[in-house]
């Protein structure tokens, strides 16, 4: 017990120190040295054998070692010094706090990280039905919005190029936002993770890891916990849902643009052809791990996370459902007169959605990623050093 006080006196006294860590990174560098004094949860997940490599932590292995933390919540439940001990130790909470400053301190351009704080629920639909108005408004002006003529075809409500030329920029942007972020994030942590560059097999098992949400089962199997204490692979299943479902649909429009570019076959498709095949149930996956998310968020456990992100949270998920089901409803109703206002609502949705993307819980998965690509640079420099020794 005098052990542990003393270590957490120690890394109180770090953000006072020649590191500039900030209020949330030193009490971040407090519990980490208690856990790295226990070990209890050794095995739970990536983070904590990473952790166990550190004697010290400082931003950068901080910033890492909140990104390779999936929020599972079994360190919380396992732990003996968790409140209401004096301690304090709730590593989730923790961590989740520290990942929502690094989505801030790397959001490019920079200026533009405060839109994490007000990226909410409110912001999220307001942002989606401002567009699909919008939209609407500049069909019914046109005299299209319950043009039976129209039914049937997209491009006779927005011709093709049009919707390239709204979409491609924003989508670009998003694209080159997240990627000089991660970049930065990458050259930050890089040092502290060995400072070697990814090699294949690294790389391929990073994207296992990734592919499979490998440490959304608690490094037990069992899955996370729930707000009963107990566990479940529900999260897990709803993520993949949701990560698999999106894939689909990114990928049948990717497809559908090879289709337009390469062969001259213009939209719309029918099934049984490739890029509704992966519409369809793309969709349909993405509806059901929306909802369920939802459903999950409310329920976690009120210790689990960050309680100021939830908006953006939940404005994330709320983006996504939208586009699966308005997406869905336009492939039901492609023949009726509604068809022009539900394509307003699906395009308003999509364009929130990457319009938010760079400053949004989307970021999450990049920075995670990120961070276990080094996971696994880091552990094969480490079992190189101990072949040599």
């Amino acid at each position: 017990m005098q052990q542990l006080d003393s270590l957490t006196q120690d890394a109180l006294d770090l953000g006072g120190g020649a590191i500039a860590l900030s209020a949330t990174e030193a009490e971040a560098a407090r519990q980490l040295q208690v856990c790295n004094a226990c070990r209890y949860c050794e095995g739970f997940c990536a983070m904590f054998p990473a952790m166990t490599e550190r004697l010290m932590f400082e931003k950068a292995d901080i910033h890492y070692l909140a990104n390779l933390c999936h929020n599972c919540g079994a360190c919380l439940h396992a732990c003996q010094y968790a409140p209401p001990h004096e301690f304090g130790i709730n590593v989730p909470q923790v961590m989740a706090q520290v990942r929502g400053q690094t989505y801030k301190d790397y959001a490019w351009p920079r200026t533009l990280g405060k839109l994490y704080e007000r990226n909410g629920l409110t912001l999220a639909l307001a942002l989606a039905a401002g567009l699909a108005l919008f939209l609407a408004l500049a069909v019914a002006m046109g005299g299209g919005l319950w043009n039976s003529a129209a039914a049937g075809n997209f491009y006779n409500v927005f011709p093709h190029n049009l919707l390239v030329g709204l979409f491609a920029p924003i989508f670009l942007f998003a694209v080159l936002a997240l990627g000089m972020g991660v970049r930065s994030f990458l050259r930050d942590i890089g040092p502290a993770t060995g400072g070697a560059r990814a090699s294949t097999p690294a790389a391929l098992e990073a994207t296992n890891a990734v592919l499979q949400l490998k440490y959304l089962d608690g490094g037990h199997g069992q899955g996370c916990n729930n707000e009963d204490d107990e566990f479940t692979l529900s999260r897990r299943r709803f993520h993949h849902l949701t990560f698999y479902g999106f894939m689909l649909c990114f990928a049948a429009t990717s497809l559908a643009t090879v289709y337009h570019y390469v062969f001259g076959w213009e939209a719309p498709y029918d099934l049984p052809s490739l890029p509704k095949v992966l519409g369809a149930v793309g969709g349909v996956a993405l509806m059901l791990g929306t909802a369920g998310l939802w459903v999950l968020h409310h329920r976690r456990h009120p210790l689990h996370g960050d309680a100021a992100q939830k908006p953006m949270d939940l404005g994330f998920i709320a983006l996504l459902f939208l586009i699966s089901i308005s997406g869905l409803a336009l492939w039901l109703g492609r023949g009726t007169t509604a068809m022009s206002l539900i394509l307003c609502i699906h395009l308003g949705a999509v364009m929130a959605l990457f319009l938010t993307m760079p400053y949004g819980k989307f970021a999450h998965g990049i920075f995670r990623s990120a961070s276990l690509l080094r996971y696994a640079v880091e552990k094969r420099q480490k079992k190189s050093a101990q072949n040599a020794d």
